[in-house]
């Protein structure tokens, strides 16, 4: 049998890098406790041209037909379930990350956009919505005068 060395503040060591993460986690607004803050909402990713807002979404394992979207002027509204699989009793579970249930997700827009002109498209569980800008939300250039 091995002698180990007996390090009688390991524990304590692990355990100060954990807490250092989660404070770190809680003024960034980031990681383990926004899982636990919004557990079932998608992450989103929102780019603009000058001609469009695009809010991309990811939901996994979710058909087309569990989404719905409201689009004003000004925000995007995405309303869904991640549905869970079937329950098999001869499963033995060592580990559950998955996130099932309903979720909403706002998001603000950089731009006024024509929601009536808006498409969606969902394909390796991104949702990409491409809404067009409104007229007054569209960037003009200018020609300067000679004087």
């Amino acid at each position: 049998m091995a002698l180990v060395r007996w390090e009688p503040f390991e524990g304590l060591t692990a355990l100060r890098r954990e807490m250092d993460r989660l404070f770190e986690d809680f003024s960034t607004g980031s990681g383990a406790l926004r899982f636990w803050e919004r557990a079932a909402e998608p992450d989103v990713e929102v780019s603009d041209t000058a001609e469009a807002v695009v809010v991309k979404v990811q939901v996994p394992g979710v058909n087309k037909d569990d989404v719905q979207l409201t689009i004003t002027e000004n925000a995007l509204t995405v309303k869904g379930e991640m549905k869970e699989e079937e329950k098999k009793e001869d499963k033995n579970y060592h580990r559950r990350e998955f996130r099932y249930g309903a979720f909403v997700r706002t998001i603000a827009l950089p731009a006024l956009v024509q929601a009536e002109k808006a498409t969606a498209q969902l394909k390796d569980s991104v949702l990409e919505v491409t809404m067009p800008k409104s007229a007054q939300a569209q960037v003009k250039q200018i020609p300067i005068q000679a004087s």
